[in-house]
């Protein structure tokens, strides 16, 4: 027979239900926490007026021609739809840079003619840099 005496076991602590509980407790604050900011800090920012401004040079011309063949520049309808009004519209919104891009986007029922009349004037007025968007409609098929 063993006749030493029994050493005692140190007392554990199990932690696992401990961790069960935070966790609910956590799912449970996170679901029933709201997340709108209930005070918000009012700023009087003050203003100045003698800030010199750089004019910004946009990085595109879009020209849009609707199914009556009207010209809108950069969603401005013009005041008349002739090809003088178009140069001075175009002149104006590029500012002189020529070597911006001129995006030409028609109305599928647009006249060709008005189609024509933009690239013609982006050309007499230097302007390479010339696209034209299409898009294609479902009902738009090709017959063989």
């Amino acid at each position: 027979m063993n006749m030493r005496p029994r050493r005692p076991e140190s007392p554990r602590v199990d932690i696992t239900p401990l961790i069960d509980v935070v966790f609910l407790m956590l799912i449970f604050f996170m679901v029933s926490t709201t997340f709108d900011k209930q005070s918000q800090l009012k700023v009087n920012l003050p203003s100045a007026e003698a800030v010199e401004q750089k004019p910004v040079q946009p990085d595109r011309v879009e020209v849009t021609i609707d199914a009556k063949g009207y010209f809108y520049v950069n969603e401005h309808e013009l005041v008349s739809h002739d090809v003088a009004t178009l140069r001075r519209a175009l002149e104006k919104s590029t500012d002189g840079h020529l070597d911006i891009p001129v995006i030409v986007t028609g109305d599928r029922k647009a006249p060709l003619q008005a189609m024509i009349t933009v690239m013609d004037v982006a050309a007499q007025l230097g302007m390479s840099k010339l696209s034209v968007t299409a898009s294609g409609s479902p009902d738009s098929k090709v017959q063989p």
